[in-house]
């Protein structure tokens, strides 16, 4: 990735924290490395260089500012646009693939070889999995041990790492003080509420839109699978070492996070599907800039900036809504949903312990697969569907989550019965993340679009919707919003 010094300095000089999570400066004069909004004196010219990851930074000698916490800045929002290779692979990394299959097991999900994913994310990162992965740990360890009472013997190995040593090793390297002084220097940030239980902020570039957010889920909660209750947004996670809840609450430049697990090793993955799950990665001012320039847009944006794309944390059961949605209410659709869950209940998919309501996970393609035809309220053809997707997960031919290929899931999709044009549109926007869908045979989308003057038939607002590129996505969302 090539880094331009002039602008990439003057982001420095201004202090601009939109720019936080995009690139990283390194500061050669005192060896550490910062988020471009650090408080700190802007360093002279010939003291600075850039870097494109955290990883980067680190692999040059550098360590993190104790100061701006370049580690708990956002994430850049690339990460979450980009559908090529780089793109899935970090937002992969962010799952904590590399930790739970190592480089071999993601060079496997991704269907490229180790040595070609190590020369892509070298040439656009500056580092290769291994460092991404090891940054990332580094991350978790600070959160873990600033937050929580766990011996750090149970940090290092709830990390991700593979020895204490390692872990020491890491720290000292990355945070310049030993894992012991960095829990004597808790920041405040962050708080631990009992086993397994951590409290957390989630960075976002502002403006975010936080009723927009909230409305959009409340519409659509599943009763013990999600709810929204006092601004806050509570849900069930299947996550890679066992259950867990997250509570998420936008405050004031941040949102706070409680996540309670049943095993601390999926706090990287429980932060990485809430970040994704709420669009925290998104650079509101070029998505609010590109729709803001169409006139009939423009009012709305104005109103409400940082309108966000609700993401997903489980891509299967998105899909699973998705048909179930199809030709009905979203009222019918969840009455029709919360019987099949019912059905499908199993010791698996429950809750960390205490979890608020009881909310639990959305049922497992294989247990969706295994329900009787009883569990399924619905047309036959629409039950045959949702096994047919259940299927082609459970036996690996369709990958609808943070890494999966957006160009082969579609075609994947639509090969299946029952699935037309807008249930592929619809999970690519918001199970694979695709920013730029634009759903023109959606009612809901073509209200929104007669309420603001636009053309609202299928050809013509496709063809208008040209200049929304590459926001239409978010400019679905607004129309929603508008009907």
């Amino acid at each position: 990735m090539e880094l331009d010094f002039e602008r990439c300095y003057r982001a420095v000089d201004s202090r601009d924290p939109r720019f936080d999570g995009w690139f990283y400066t390194g500061v050669t004069s005192t060896g550490i490395y910062c988020r471009p909004s650090c408080p700190a004196t802007t360093p002279k010219r010939q003291n600075v260089r850039f870097f494109p990851s955290a990883a980067a930074a680190q692999g040059a000698g550098l360590r993190a500012c104790r100061r701006c916490r370049p580690d708990a800045a956002p994430g850049s929002p690339q990460w979450d646009v980009r559908a090529d290779l780089v793109g899935r692979a970090m937002r992969l990394i962010a799952d904590g693939v590399v930790d739970r299959d190592g480089v071999p097991g993601l060079a496997t999900r991704l269907g490229y070889t180790e040595r070609h994913l190590h020369r892509m994310l070298q040439a656009e990162l500056g580092a290769g999995p291994l460092a991404l992965a090891r940054a990332q740990r580094a991350q978790t360890a600070r959160i873990l041990v600033e937050t929580t009472d766990l011996g750090l013997a149970e940090v290092a190995f709830a990390a991700g790492f593979g020895s204490v040593r390692q872990f020491n090793d890491t720290v000292r390297e990355v945070f310049g003080v030993t894992p012991s002084e960095l829990r004597g220097g808790r920041s405040g940030g962050a708080t631990a509420g009992g086993a397994g239980t951590i409290t957390l902020r989630l960075a976002y570039r502002q403006p975010l839109h936080a009723d927009a957010l909230l409305d959009f889920l409340a519409l659509r909660a599943l009763p013990g699978i999600e709810e929204v209750r006092d601004r806050t947004y509570h849900r069930g996670l299947r996550l890679p070492h066992g259950p867990g809840t997250a509570a998420l609450t936008p405050a004031g430049g941040h949102v706070a996070a409680t996540l309670r697990l049943a095993d601390m090793r999926d706090v990287a993955p429980a932060v990485a599907r809430c970040r994704r799950l709420l669009d925290l990665d998104a650079d509101p001012v070029a998505v609010d800039a590109v729709l803001a320039d169409d006139p009939a847009l423009a009012p709305a944006v104005t109103a409400e900036p940082g309108v966000r794309l609700p993401h997903a944390v489980d891509g299967f059961e998105t899909a699973v809504r998705a048909v179930t949605t199809q030709q009905v209410s979203l009222r019918s659709a969840r009455t029709t949903l919360t019987r099949l869950i019912a059905a499908t209940r199993s010791d698996d998919d429950g809750a960390a312990d205490g979890a608020p309501g009881g909310l639990r996970a959305f049922p497992s393609a294989a247990e969706v697969l295994a329900a009787p035809d009883p569990a399924f309220r619905m047309p036959g053809a629409r039950r045959e569907t949702i096994r047919a997707l259940a299927r082609a997960v459970v036996d690996g031919e369709l990958d609808l989550d943070a890494g999966g290929d957006r160009e082969e899931a579609a075609r994947r999709l639509v090969a299946l019965p029952g699935v037309g044009p807008w249930t592929a549109g619809y999970l690519a926007m918001r199970a694979l993340g695709d920013p730029d869908v634009i759903l023109a045979t959606d009612l809901g989308v073509r209200r929104g679009a007669a309420a603001l003057g636009l053309p609202d038939t299928p050809k013509t607002l496709t063809a208008y919707a040209d200049r929304w590129r590459p926001w239409r996505s978010y400019a679905t969302i607004r129309l929603w919003r508008a009907a």
